[in-house]
Parts: C-alpha cells; sequence; structure tokens
C-alpha cells in the first residue's frame, strides 16, 4: 500500500474515533434534557463510528500496513455554553453537517485509491460511501422532521420516540 493511501486512512481512523467522541457529546446533552431517544439515537451512532473506525484499523493490519493513532481532538461544541441556543434542531443540523464532511473525506481516499490503482482500498471505500448515502439520509429525514414539526413539543416527542426504537446492529454485521 501507497503511504499516501495509508496515512489518508490513519486520518480517517482518527476522524471516526472523533466523530464517536462528538456523538458521545450529543448524546449526553439530549439525555441531560430528557430526550432518551435522540440520546439512544446518539449512542448508536457513537458506536457505529467505533466499528468503523475498527475497519479502517483491521484493513491497514491486514494490508500488513502500520496503523498510526493520533490524538483526538475535543468536541467542538460546549453544549452548557450554548444552552440558550440549543435545540434538538440545531444539534441535529450540526450532526448531519459533521456527516457530510465525512462523506467529503471518504469520496478523498476513494479518489485517491483509484490514483494509485489500489483495488482492496476501492473496495473498502465503496462500503464506506455506501454507508455515508445511510448517515447522511438518517440524519437528514431527523432534520426535515424537526423542521416539519417547528417548535412544537408534542412532536418533538413523538421524534423522541421513535428514535428511541432504533435497533442496535448486530456486531457481526458487515453493514455496520
Amino acid at each position: 500500500m501507497v503511504k499516501e493511501i495509508q496515512d489518508g486512512i490513519n486520518r480517517q481512523i482518527r476522524d471516526e474515533f472523533f466523530a464517536a467522541y462528538s456523538y458521545l457529546g450529543m448524546m449526553a446533552y439530549f439525555e441531560s434534557k430528557s430526550l432518551s431517544g435522540f440520546g439512544h439515537w446518539m449512542r448508536l451512532q457513537a458506536q457505529e463510528e467505533l466499528a468503523h473506525a475498527m475497519r479502517l484499523v483491521d484493513f491497514l493490519i491486514d494490508r500488513g500496513s502500520e496503523v498510526e493513532l493520533d490524538a483526538i481532538e475535543s468536541p467542538r461544541l460546549d453544549f452548557k455554553e450554548m444552552e440558550e441556543k440549543l435545540r434538538p434542531l440545531e444539534v441535529m443540523k450540526i450532526a448531519l453537517a459533521h456527516e457530510q464532511k465525512v462523506t467529503g473525506m471518504i469520496n478523498d481516499l476513494y479518489a485517491l485509491s483509484v490514483k494509485h490503482n489500489d483495488y482492496p482500498a476501492q473496495v473498502l471505500m465503496q462500503w464506506f460511501v455506501a454507508e455515508q448515502v445511510e448517515e447522511e439520509k438518517a440524519a437528514g429525514e431527523i432534520v426535515d422532521q424537526l423542521q416539519l414539526a417547528d417548535g412544537d413539543v408534542s412532536a418533538l416527542f413523538v421524534i423522541d420516540g421513535r428514535l428511541s426504537e432504533r435497533a442496535e446492529v448486530p456486531e457481526d454485521d458487515e453493514s455496520a
């Protein structure tokens, strides 16, 4: 594997761990607001991001490449400081924007694997490309529903209840 791809995957590993860390912060925010459905959804998002990071780690190991674990930044949002401004819609917009950013990073890694004719990396990145479509769709639907609710507390609780029903993906499921 060329170093440029190895370095890109190592950056993506760091970014997947950062995403998990960010989702845990969002989970804690929602739980503190007694929105346990939103909290549950974010907890599962964090678990998915950890699984994504491990998929990348395993890929590098399988290819005989070096895994380099960089420092992970703290999530950029201080929910306590932003308390007056933050609402579920704003938090979900942040989550959607993050997923859109990740899509760009995955697309860049895919382009890099094509540039270097690294077919195994292309196959891996194709999985991530498809996963990002799902990730953006899921977060986008919640943003859309919250916008339609337009601050209606009853609608918020209906959405919260629906999000509490999100099923966990089994660890051995290849779609995780």
